[in-house]
């Protein structure tokens, strides 16, 4: 009687042990589902930073290249130059044709004067053509000038200089290729303008707001960065819905997943301190968690 009794009670522990184990487990599952639906955090984010393609204002043959790839440089910081000889001469041409149209505005000048004063003994026509022909060489002498400026523009533009504080990335060019005028040469990424895109599903949109503080993890880096959210996109594309060719109407696919996977909305992080020996390469791939993620996983927020 005594052994059932124990064996009765060891196997209703056994059975009671199996419970509580079960619960416990039901509960962590439930908590850390919580957190990863609608605690704001996501391992889905990405370093950002804007890449300034750079390119001559003028065509040319490239003359000297004072930079190397991977440098880093200061904004108004020499780049490269075009050769100048063109530009230089294009410049003693606009001066010559400067004083040119001088002398020939002097000599206009002087026959509207003549004529203006020989009212009475030659006709009025004569006199408006003298006065026609000194407006006439006063535009021309205008736009001499213009030429000019124009060629003094052209000549200080031959030196590229970076427009941004900046890291010369994936860098090829060198002395004797030819430049024309708008066309990218080199890039830089602006070292300024790094920042985090962090891809949070919807569920958890409601607890992402502006100025909310962020704790940021590169991968393979053991110290964390800080940042505060700046904004939410406004739009994502919807996959499903399309324009209907010759009808302008949404063209909407009868598609339906018994598994509705949440949305993800790009979210930008402003990055507020970078710790020393970390470097910030862009695309590198980071796990961002605002405050407040922790919340959900103390269980009077789930119960």
């Amino acid at each position: 009687m005594t052994l059932m009794t124990r064996e009765t009670l060891v196997r209703g522990l056994k059975i009671v042990l199996t419970l509580a184990l079960a619960v416990i487990a039901a509960l962590i599952l439930w908590h850390l589902y919580n957190y990863y639906t609608y605690a704001p955090q996501t391992r889905d984010g990405k370093l950002r930073a804007d890449a300034v393609p750079l390119a001559a204002d003028v065509s040319g043959r490239v003359d000297s290249v004072v930079v190397r790839d991977g440098q880093i440089v200061k904004k108004g910081q020499l780049l490269f130059t075009i050769d100048k000889v063109r530009l230089r001469n294009a410049l003693a041409q606009a001066e010559a044709a400067i004083a040119t149209a001088q002398a020939t505005l002097r000599s206009a000048e002087r026959e509207a004067n003549r004529y203006a004063a020989l009212e009475g003994v030659v006709s009025a026509q004569d006199r408006d053509t003298r006065r026609a022909a000194a407006e006439e060489a006063r535009a021309r002498l205008s736009q001499a000038i213009a030429d000019r400026g124009l060629a003094r523009i052209n000549l200080e533009r031959a030196e590229v200089r970076s427009p941004v504080n900046g890291i010369v990335t994936n860098f090829q060019l060198r002395p004797g290729i030819y430049a024309n005028a708008g066309q990218p040469v080199m890039a830089l990424i602006d070292s300024d303008s790094f920042y985090v895109a962090g891809y949070f599903e919807e569920t958890k949109l409601a607890h992402i707001h502006d100025g909310v503080h962020a704790t940021i993890r590169l991968m393979g880096e053991e110290q964390v960065l800080e940042g505060h959210v700046v904004g939410v996109s406004a739009a994502i594309s919807d996959s499903e819905r399309s324009t209907a060719a010759g009808t302008l109407l949404a063209d909407v696919k009868p598609t339906f997943s018994w598994v509705r996977l949440a949305q993800r909305v790009p979210v930008r992080i402003a990055i507020d301190r970078v710790p020393r020996g970390v470097t910030l390469v862009a695309g590198r791939t980071a796990t961002v968690t605002l405050d407040g993620a922790d919340d959900h996983l103390h269980p009077k927020n789930v119960l």
